[in-house]
């Protein structure tokens, strides 16, 4: 088992992933981190959520800083705000033995005079949205001239929550940018385009099998019920997992409150994100999931994306998603480094053909649970 040290990985570094008890490299660190810190290149990797791809590609990062030069010298995007302060903050643990790297986070839903002001302290790396970066840069309040290093993390999640403008107009204004670096669980058309349009042309790719796409240790399984009955369905689930904490996907607004005040009337302790929640109250609500006084968090696709909790025992699909890619997305919420986890769908009889085409199209195996 190869060790970060012969990945090429600095000392310091090493001794801050131990802190985070982090020691042997996943199979997307193995691959990305050697060749990201052999000289300078565009990369596209494909790679799920909970894959370790911010330390594959952090690290590297890291290595290319110049603590000496107070300006910034990184980029990495980020589709929300919860990814981007998730990645600031993992960052700022891997240097916790180096010298000084400075990375500041920037993203919508925040003052940005307070972000403003937090740029003008000596910041190398900044992990922004591209909506708030766009804006900051049109204030010039930041300044990307020297930016050799560009990271686009949950590139397809950003297309798909309509930044593609945003994305195309970050690449064209990074003058000195050396290394290009795009990270994508799935690769739709265009993520395609991005490629073609910003990237090197003999930009490496690291591409995952179809196989490792979807997490080993998750166990697809469904339940076949008719709707009437999915609530109780759920309930006994609910019950068979005792005090497990999970995520329960929804595809509408509307159905994410509906449901989370059914099942808080059956006293389970449970709270939802969606799309009207004010950015302070789904802070709350994140804040209450993690510290545990909330079991249970329904929430929307879109609600969901960026956000990370260690520990979910299960995913469980109330309704199924819009698409294969969703559900890639959503089971991966659960069995996060190396612990197992359950991806429970609730169908009625025509929805379990969907489950057939999930088979085929993502190479899993569900099984159905009576």
């Amino acid at each position: 088992m190869k060790k970060f040290t012969e990945l090429g990985v600095s000392p310091d570094f090493v001794k801050g992933l131990a802190d985070l008890d982090i020691y042997e490299p996943t199979d997307i660190q193995k691959r990305v981190i050697p060749l990201l810190l052999d000289g300078d290149k565009d990369m596209v990797a494909q790679a799920q959520t909970g894959t370790g791809k911010t330390a594959a590609y952090g690290l590297p990062l890291l290595e290319k800083m110049d603590p000496e030069i107070k300006i910034v010298q990184g980029l990495i995007l980020c589709p929300t705000r919860e990814l981007a302060k998730q990645v600031a903050k993992q960052l700022f643990k891997f240097t916790k033995y180096s010298a000084k790297i400075f990375t500041e986070a920037v993203y919508g839903g925040e003052q940005i005079d307070r972000q403003i002001s937090a740029l003008h302290r000596p910041t190398h790396i900044v992990v922004a949205t591209p909506g708030r970066l766009i804006d900051l840069v049109r204030r010039k309040a930041v300044d990307l001239r020297k930016v050799k290093t560009v990271v686009l993390d949950e590139a397809d999640e950003m297309l798909s929550m309509g930044f593609k403008e945003e994305l195309d107009e970050i690449l064209g204004f990074l003058p000195a940018i050396e290394n290009k670096w795009l990270f994508s669980a799935t690769m739709p058309h265009g993520i395609q385009q991005i490629i073609s349009k910003h990237l090197a042309k003999d930009a490496v790719r690291i591409e995952v099998r179809k196989e490792d796409t979807v997490n080993k240790n998750i166990s697809h399984q469904y339940q076949t019920c008719l709707d009437s009955e999915k609530l109780y369905a759920l309930q006994k689930f609910l019950k068979s997992e005792d005090q497990n904490r999970g995520v329960i996907f929804c595809r509408t607004k509307a159905a994410t409150k509906k449901l989370t005040l059914q099942l808080i009337a059956k006293n389970i302790a449970t709270d939802a994100i969606h799309g009207d929640l004010m950015q302070k109250e789904r802070d709350k609500v994140m804040r209450a999931f993690k510290n545990e006084s909330i079991r249970v968090l329904v929430a929307t696709d879109v609600a969901a994306r960026g956000i990370d909790i260690s520990d979910l025992t299960f995913v469980a699909h109330y309704q199924l998603p819009e698409s294969d890619e969703y559900y890639t997305h959503r089971s991966g919420r659960t069995a996060r480094a190396g612990k197992r986890g359950i991806s429970m769908c609730f169908v009625n009889t025509a929805e379990s053909k969907v489950l057939r085409n999930y088979e085929r199209t993502l190479g899993i195996k569900f099984r159905q649970v009576k």
